[in-house]
């Protein structure tokens, strides 16, 4: 089972990449499924098919699927949803204004996550490729697992005692709507499919990222912080695709010019993620949409190599014993040393690198030992955990 998570800034040409990988993907005999979860969808525009909210058959072994994040909220949040909805007509707001109050940031792209968890866990796909929402939207996304499964294991199950308790009471004194258990069972459903999809998307055997970007200094900056940004949350990136280079059969002294900056472009691309394969992608002369010319994309792009399992991702997690001292170490390239801020409080170890922080639970062993030194070395963060003295 693959996941293969397409993303970049936006307009670099991930949807058709994402279409044409798929595409690839089922001539090569896998059952795939091409599912979008940017909001503006164009899935259907490039693949020149109509598609809906369950996924759709588009050729042998192919199907395709464009998420509504509508029909996921009365799917995953219909209990939920009641019990604001009383809330927020006891204070006075009704109909369409207290429908807007209920979709809240992160909830288009929580949903979509869960619905690319109950296809890839159905057994129906051996291939799941996801058309991404453009950078900030995607890291949104694959930052809400860790983000919400802290919410829920440290102060759902506290709020559902305190309510459990104070409900009598307060039910005396008010009217407003306090939620019921079924509300809290609700809530709980979802914080296990969030911990289901968290469990999958933290196996880089399962499921990495692949960058699309285009030969031009702006996308290759955002590329970058990406990259950093995916190590960060623990996603490993197999594969960049350098969409939109100049062929060398363009050769009017208009371009000559642009050849030269695409040049240094790649070249920068080329050392910058030497670390990963990097697949070029001609600027074609038509544009690429239908089943036809994403075929003849898909063969330029990956030739006679598998678009799929002949591409891996490593963890950027690991933790490394050496005698007395534990060292964890995270991948978080491109990253320099006033970037990052590492602390620690009880039994947790905080990571913030930009405006994104993450939360790492440390082990049973990690508990009595103490944080010692954190160093950045060669894109890699390495903390080191000793023995506390007797």
């Amino acid at each position: 089972m693959r996941i293969v998570l397409v993303t970049g800034k936006g307009g670099v040409g991930k949807t058709t990449v994402a279409a044409a990988t798929a595409l690839a993907a089922a001539d090569a005999g896998y059952p795939t499924l091409v599912t979008s979860t940017d909001p503006a969808h164009s899935l259907a525009d490039a693949l020149a098919v109509g598609l809906g909210a369950e996924p759709t058959p588009v050729v042998d072994r192919l199907h395709a699927q464009q998420i509504d994040a509508q029909r996921q909220l009365d799917r995953h949040w219909g209990s939920i949803r009641r019990q604001l909805m009383e809330v927020l007509d006891w204070g006075g707001a009704a109909g369409i204004e207290a429908e807007e109050f209920l979709i809240f940031p992160g909830m288009d792209e929580l949903f979509a996550l869960l619905e690319v968890n109950r296809h890839a866990r159905s057994g129906d796909y051996e291939v799941v490729v996801v058309d991404c929402a453009p950078t900030a939207e995607t890291l949104r996304l694959l930052s809400l697992p860790e983000v919400l499964s802290w919410y829920f294991e440290k102060v759902m199950p506290t709020e559902r005692r305190l309510m459990r308790a104070a409900r009598p009471l307060l039910s005396r004194i008010t009217d407003l709507p306090l939620p019921q258990d079924e509300v809290f069972g609700a809530a709980q459903s979802v914080f296990e499919s969030v911990e289901a999809v968290k469990e999958l998307l933290s196996r880089p055997e399962v499921t990495s990222a692949r960058l699309v970007i285009n030969p031009e200094k702006m996308v290759i900056d955002e590329a970058r912080r990406t990259y950093s940004y995916l190590g960060l949350f623990g996603y490993g990136v197999d594969g960049v695709v350098v969409n939109r280079v100049l062929p060398d059969l363009v050769a009017d002294p208009y371009f000559e010019r642009w050849r030269t900056i695409q040049k240094g472009h790649l070249d920068t691309i080329d050392d910058a993620f030497a670390e990963v394969p990097r697949l070029r992608l001609r600027l074609f002369d038509d544009e690429m949409v239908g089943l036809e010319r994403l075929r003849l994309m898909a063969h330029e792009l990956y030739g006679g190599i598998d678009p799929i399992f002949d591409f891996e991702a490593k963890s950027p997690f690991r933790i490394v014993e050496d005698g007395s001292t534990v060292t964890m170490e995270l991948d978080v390239p491109f990253v320099e040393r006033v970037d990052l801020e590492v602390f620690r409080h009880g039994h947790e170890l905080y990571v913030q690198l930009g405006p994104y922080r993450r939360s790492f639970i440390l082990p049973d062993v990690l508990h009595r030992r103490e944080v010692t030194r954190a160093r950045l070395e060669g894109g890699t963060l390495l903390v080191t955990f000793s023995e506390m003295p007797e």
